[in-house]
């Protein structure tokens, strides 16, 4: 499972002008079954997405074609781990440690 870190290095109005271009990218992850939750940091400097997968390479090709990305409004830190524990919602998301 990934944690994908979104910051905004710069104004919101870039990330406000891209943002309905990130919603689709973000609803196409989802409709994927790749991404399982995401928002806005609070305060509002970059954003969070939960992801599931097991192919580090992958996320990366995904996260590279995020408009938000690809228009220079974020960057990314992604964050690999083993969702050994969950809440019973998540179970299908559990995994075991390699």
């Amino acid at each position: 499972m990934f944690i994908l870190e979104l910051t905004y290095p710069g104004p919101l109005e870039r990330v406000d002008e891209l943002l309905d271009e990130h919603v689709a990218w973000l609803n196409a992850g989802y409709e994927a079954g790749v991404f399982i939750a995401s928002g806005r940091q609070n305060p509002r400097v970059g954003g969070v997405i939960l992801a599931v997968g097991d192919d580090r390479a992958e996320i990366e090709k995904l996260t590279a074609t995020d408009p938000l990305l690809i228009g220079g409004a974020c960057t990314y830190r992604i964050i690999e781990f083993f969702a050994t524990t969950t809440a019973p919602a998540l179970a299908p998301y559990r995994q075991q440690l390699p």
